[in-house]
């Protein structure tokens, strides 16, 4: 049976007045008319070809609701809808929880037994973290919750001539504000006297070689798959060279260690790969006690083996060396952890490439490795992206072998969910013009930090003058009518190149007319809001990544510290940087 429009009306105008005065009581008796049709609309989507008619019946209801007093609210509430406040309490913690507690299903892995899995995450400590590591890091820290297992951070610091003391901590403080805690945290270098060890060993087991050849003349030759002369070396001979390597009597370019693998293999990661090489550069913690260090390919899996590392979770890129990995414990007889591979993480118009973003750095482009252009860990901290933003992000893609380069937009859609509920609410007016309102009394407005939730309120004192952004002053003429956003509606009197002249209106219908954001002219604080735009535009930096925009922001404030996150109404969220700069996290 169809609803008649008398009908329909009465629904309609009992919804409002319940959610009006729902709304009033969250809100010490304002209800606020958005938030009405929002809840209208979500109880039954199917009228919303009916949104003028909602709109007004919303906006009938909320004036009446407001003239009522506080008390008079929650009286009129438990008589006219009892029980409802509760459910609207239930439905809130419901919502909240649901969104601390949002988890995503990994898919099982291979030959997992419970309490025993044992994952890591092994960065070399030669820049600073990004979402790409944090990709890695997330998965193999969640698979070891799902499991009830353990997961180890364990740099991998082999490779002295690129790694530096301030990359360790930078990871550990990207681990801390990311909320992933390790159970274990080790260093690779650790483990020297171990490395040497079964490098002997494979030189006793005529499964490695000591070569000579120049760097050149061994890529030539790999990629011909033809043997050098040093691979038919005796035993004897190889553990001769190799005790010079590890003494220090050989120089840089002397010798290498090198895998006896099978030179005619179609994967040329198996032609003969380098395990130990001589460095002499001192290392970040072991100084120069050791001269000789072992390539990734060699500490990796071995170090895997003797973690107990049930299985080794990598990039897709490592593909090609699974092999190699696998055929050097097989040599050693060491255990094998199983392979897991998944896609590499990046996303579009920037890079997680340590050499490029150490290029732009270098150069001067960027600021440093927490600029907000950049995706490492800081400076998506820095632009205003939340821990749980990355989480969330990371997981939805899962562990999927697809290559795929996604875009901003998902990260800040993520972001912009997470940060509502929780972001208070400030006006900021960029590029300001000057509003007077002619015969305004000096009043006081009072409004909420947020339209939902119970922050407090800030008050600001308003004496006719105001500052409204150019982009509104420029849309003005004589007879314009408009609404400064929770505060007076006003019809234009008079239009000048650097000020707007009206007076209040009270013959309009707030909700219809045109919003307009505005600060006190008196009382207000300079605030600069840099934008982020895409850092690279085809491959290349886009020296327009950075824009600036100069504004004034209510007086309020001037409370907030580096690091606070806000929502500049009508403008963006926002994160507080160092001398009232706020970096735009998205609009």
């Amino acid at each position: 049976m169809s609803i008649g429009a008398g009908d329909l009306e009465t629904e309609l105008a009992r919804n409002a007045r319940k959610y009006a005065l729902l709304n009033s009581s969250a809100h010490d008796g304002r209800a606020n008319v958005s938030s009405v049709i929002g809840r209208m609309l979500a109880e039954r989507p199917d009228l919303k070809n009916q949104a003028k008619l909602i709109n007004k019946i919303a906006a009938v209801e909320v004036r009446n609701v407001n003239s009522l007093s506080l008390d008079e609210q929650k009286v009129q509430l438990q008589s006219e809808f009892p029980g409802v406040a509760e459910e609207e309490i239930a439905r809130k913690k419901s919502a909240s929880t649901k969104d601390s507690e949002r988890k995503f299903d990994l898919p099982e892995l291979r030959q997992a037994v419970p309490g025993e899995v044992v994952t890591r995450f092994p960065p070399e400590p030669n820049g600073f973290m990004h979402i790409g590591h944090a990709k890695a890091a997330i998965i193999g820290s969640e698979y070891s919750k799902k499991y009830n297992g353990k997961f180890i951070l364990r740099f991998d610091d082999t490779n002295p001539a690129a790694e530096r003391k301030e990359y360790y901590t930078a990871f550990l403080e990207a681990f801390d504000w990311l909320r992933i805690k390790p159970d274990q945290i080790r260093n690779s270098s650790d483990d020297m006297e171990k490395f040497y060890e079964l490098a002997r060993d494979l030189i006793f087991r005529e499964c490695a070689y000591v070569c000579s050849c120049s760097q050149e003349e061994m890529r030539k030759n790999r990629g011909l798959g033809i043997e050098c002369s040093h691979r038919k070396n005796l035993t004897v001979r190889n553990l001769e060279l190799w005790k010079l390597m590890v003494g220090g009597e050989m120089s840089k370019s002397g010798a290498v260690l090198r895998f006896k693998g099978d030179m005619q293999s179609a994967n040329t990661t198996m032609r003969d790969p380098v395990l130990f090489r001589i460095v002499d550069e001192p290392h970040p913690i072991q100084g120069t006690k050791y001269s000789t260090w072992p390539t990734y390919d060699f500490d990796g899996p071995v170090e895997d083996s003797l973690d107990g590392v049930t299985h080794a979770m990598r990039s897709k890129e490592y593909e090609l060396r699974d092999e190699l990995y696998l055929t050097i414990l097989s040599a050693l007889e060491m255990r094998q952890p199983e392979i897991i591979e998944f896609s590499r993480l990046s996303l579009q118009n920037t890079t997680v490439s340590k050499r490029s973003l150490k290029k732009l750095i270098e150069e001067g482009l960027v600021e440093g490795w927490d600029d907000p252009r950049l995706p490492t860990i800081f400076g998506l901290r820095r632009r205003g992206f939340l821990p749980q933003t990355l989480r969330e992000f990371i997981l939805q893609m899962g562990v999927s072998k697809v290559e795929s380069e996604p875009t901003w937009d998902l990260l800040e859609s993520i972001n912009r969910k997470l940060l509502d509920p929780i972001s208070k609410r400030y006006f900021f007016v960029p590029n300001p013009v000057p509003l007077e309102i002619k015969g305004l009394p000096d009043v006081e407005v009072t409004l909420n930090f947020h339209p939902e939730k119970d922050y407090g309120r800030r008050r600001i004192k308003t004496k006719g003058r105001f500052m409204i952004p150019s982009e509104d002053s420029e849309k003005l003429h004589t007879g314009s009518k408009f609404r400064l956003i929770e505060a007076y509606d006003v019809e234009v009197q008079e239009v000048n190149p650097n000020r707007i002249v009206g007076r209040q209106d009270s013959g309009s219908e707030s909700a219809k007319l045109p919003k307009i954001q505005w600060v006190s002219s008196e009382e207000n604080v300079e605030f600069k809001v840099v934008e982020t735009g895409p850092l690279l535009l085809n491959g290349n930096f886009n020296p327009d990544s950075l824009k600036e925009t100069k504004g004034l922001a209510e007086a309020s404030t001037d409370s907030l510290t580096v690091g606070d996150i806000v929502q500049f109404v009508r403008f963006g969220f926002c994160r507080v940087d160092r001398g009232r700069i706020a970096i735009l996290a998205h609009k």
